[in-house]
């Protein structure tokens, strides 16, 4: 039986401070959509003949609304990613077994998947 390789704790530390640095950007980002999404303004009470300005800010809300989803789903990666920090998994591709290149975990900290397996 092969012996698993996998970064050194101050490989592990490195990445640490990178996903922990776009974490807390990420955060920033979603609280500011969510406040974005909140309350209620003036021109949620606009008569309707204001109906084209009225479709206009629900699409806009929409969009606002999927653009924060996405930003949770990116924040869960991301603490994910500490967990296997922490159990010192991180950067093991989950198909292959083999490491993943560290500029591709620079890139995208929270991958799981080498480009090789990604491409399979």
């Amino acid at each position: 039986m092969a012996e698993i390789i996998r970064y050194s704790d101050a490989e592990l530390e490195e990445f640490r401070v990178l996903i922990e640095e776009k974490l807390a950007k990420a955060r920033e980002e979603y609280d500011q959509l969510k406040k974005s999404l909140e309350g209620n303004d003036v021109a949620d009470t606009a008569p309707t003949f204001k109906a084209f300005e009225d479709g206009a800010n629900f699409l806009q809300k929409e969009e606002v609304s999927r653009l924060a989803q996405r930003q949770l789903t990116f924040i869960q990666h991301l603490e994910a990613a500490l967990l296997r920090i922490d159990n010192k998994t991180y950067g093991i591709c989950r198909e292959t077994g083999k490491l993943i290149p560290k500029e591709r975990l620079r890139a995208v900290p929270h991958a799981t998947l080498s480009i090789e397996a990604k491409g399979k």
